[in-house]
């Protein structure tokens, strides 16, 4: 019984604080100008929408939990986060799916007092919309629309007749020509029953020129202006090649036209060796405010070198100018802009937690809840992780970061090219227990700075996972005695591509572990998929505590 208690209390590592710090040296903006992007480090895939003075924001997350952030602003510049959307294990299920599946694109809309998302989950159920009056939540259970079954990124359009479309990409009639042939197709969406009703209409076939083999047209939005319906979708694919094109129509249904000046968006005609580049523009949502100014949010990245980026597809925002009754946001040749004139709104307040430009920001862990843009891996099957005493308290289980699962792991976004990520730990590691801070980008990409045992010694070691073939428990790459037990700081030091790992016993005298770590395998180049690279806190138990260290 003895040896049980003080094996339970040594799975135990509390973290005092965990202070984040980034600064990448870009142009400050002026008080009347706003500086890109507006949020930085991984939130792909903006949806936006207004309510009378009030916008709000959704992004993807994938198979992380909470999922769907929902932002508040009334100035597009300052977003506060206000909730999530998917933030009680039984809305969706993650199962074992890779980070990068799950939910894809939610768009979100307000009509006649209820807020909508509709989404897709890759691999985990379909589409399905879900519904709130209040847009922090809580948000309803979903209901599936199978009658779309191998489509994605559906979104809601409210016509002026009182009637609701859906418009989502699907495969397209007959056997698709070639890699990446989609299509858009739109459908009666019946908002008493939140099913689809009617005949499916097929609006866009590859693209704005089939000819060309277009890949990937996704993310619609149908709007109405002047009498037009105007249909803009993202095209391309999600990397260098990737766009924003624009059709429209006298009909909801069609038949539409694309305009004359496609792609309205894109940075795949400027010149690669730019300095300062931003690239794989798409994936945009327009609003009108309501001073009738038209904006765009939209998905972009910042690389530190060729197309290495870790911080993932970042949400940007750019006026929308029209011109001969179509929209531009880019003209041909045309960088996307680090600062540039603010919309004409009165000044929001500056949010709570910084989403952009250089701060730095610590959690103390104040409160009773975890912080709402903190995540982990995939829904939780247990209660691993609590808040007491101004610490936050994880319990070592054998569920490692590299097992598809759900491990005891909290973390928040890299959201700099050049970040420090530092935290104290008390914990006194036994054999087969580790506990310390993390970089990761998915289950096969990432490096672990932790506290553990060797030989019946405290010891800091390194681990790292570079690819599906090293161990689920990572590899040791470096290790260094410990002087005592108890209480050390970690520190983890980004600078592009490279990677810096320290510890400390006083948060003065550092000391370096390992600099200049390859962090290339914590990019989207390297590592694939949809997300970024996650800065966090970590507690592992092997399953073998008897003996030597699962994965070693």
């Amino acid at each position: 019984m003895l040896t049980n208690l003080l094996l339970a209390a040594a799975s135990v590592a509390s973290f005092n604080w965990f202070e984040y710090r980034g600064d990448d040296n870009l142009p400050k903006p002026t008080p009347t100008e706003y500086s890109n992007p507006i949020l930085q480090g991984f939130y792909p895939d903006p949806s936006i929408t207004r309510v009378g003075d009030d916008y709000y924001l959704v992004n993807s997350t994938f198979s992380w939990f909470p999922g769907i952030p929902v932002f508040h602003s009334r100035d597009l510049v300052n977003w506060t986060q206000i909730g999530n959307a998917i933030d009680r294990p039984e809305q969706l299920d993650f199962k074992t799916l890779g980070l990068s599946r799950g939910v894809f694109a939610p768009a979100i809309s307000w009509h006649d007092g209820i807020f909508y998302i509709v989404n897709t989950c890759v691999d985990c159920g379909g589409n399905f919309v879900i519904t709130a009056k209040n847009p922090a939540g809580p948000w309803s259970q979903p209901t599936w629309l199978p009658e779309i079954e191998g489509g994605i990124d559906p979104s809601l359009f409210f016509d002026e007749d009182g009637s609701a479309w859906l418009v989502n990409n699907l495969p397209p009639p007959g056997k698709p020509l070639y890699d990446g042939h989609r299509a858009i197709w739109v459908q009666r969406f019946d908002i008493k029953t939140l099913k689809l009703t009617g005949p499916r209409t097929l609006l866009v076939n590859g693209g704005v020129r089939p000819e060309e083999k277009p890949i990937w047209i996704e993310g619609p939005h149908i709007f109405r202006k002047d009498g037009w319906y105007y249909l803009i979708a993202a095209e391309g694919g999600t990397a260098e090649g990737h766009s924003q094109v624009v059709l429209r129509s006298r009909s909801v249904t069609g038949p539409y036209e694309p305009s004359p000046g496609n792609p309205i968006l894109t940075q795949r005609d400027l010149p690669r060796d730019r300095p300062n580049p931003i690239t794989s523009a798409g994936h945009a949502d327009f609003v009108q405010t309501g001073r009738g100014e038209w904006w765009a949010t939209f998905l972009a990245t910042r690389p530190y070198a060729g197309d290495f980026y870790n911080t993932g597809r970042e949400t940007f925002l750019m006026p929308v100018h029209w011109k001969d009754g179509w929209p531009t946001i880019t003209e041909a040749g045309e960088a996307i802009p680090w600062v540039a004139a603010r919309p004409n709104l009165p000044g929001g307040n500056k949010p709570p937690v910084p989403l952009n430009g250089s701060f730095v920001f610590r959690e103390t862990f104040a409160g009773s809840k975890l912080p709402l843009h903190w995540m982990m891996m995939r829904n939780p099957r247990e209660s691993w992780w609590k808040i007491e005493r101004g610490a936050l308290e994880l319990r070592a289980r054998p569920v490692a970061l590299g097992d598809n699962g759900n491990p005891s792991f909290l973390a928040r976004r890299q959201q700099h090219l050049n970040a420090t990520a530092t935290t104290e730990i008390r914990f006194d590691p036994s054999k087969g227990v580790e506990a310390g801070i993390v970089a990761l980008q998915s289950d096969d990409f990432w490096y672990f700075l932790a506290m553990g045992e060797d030989k019946g010694r405290p010891v800091i070691r390194l681990k790292r996972r570079a690819g599906p073939s090293d161990p689920a428990t990572g590899a040791i790459i470096q290790q260094a005695a410990l002087s005592r037990k108890g209480s050390v700081q970690l520190r983890i030091d980004a600078r592009g591509g490279k990677y810096d790992f320290s510890w400390s016993n006083d948060g003065n005298r550092w000391n370096l572990l390992a600099k200049d770590v390859d962090g290339t395998v914590l990019s989207t180049k390297r590592a694939g998929g949809f997300v970024g690279t996650i800065f966090g806190v970590h507690a592992y138990q092997s399953l073998d505590v008897s003996g030597s260290e699962k994965g070693r």
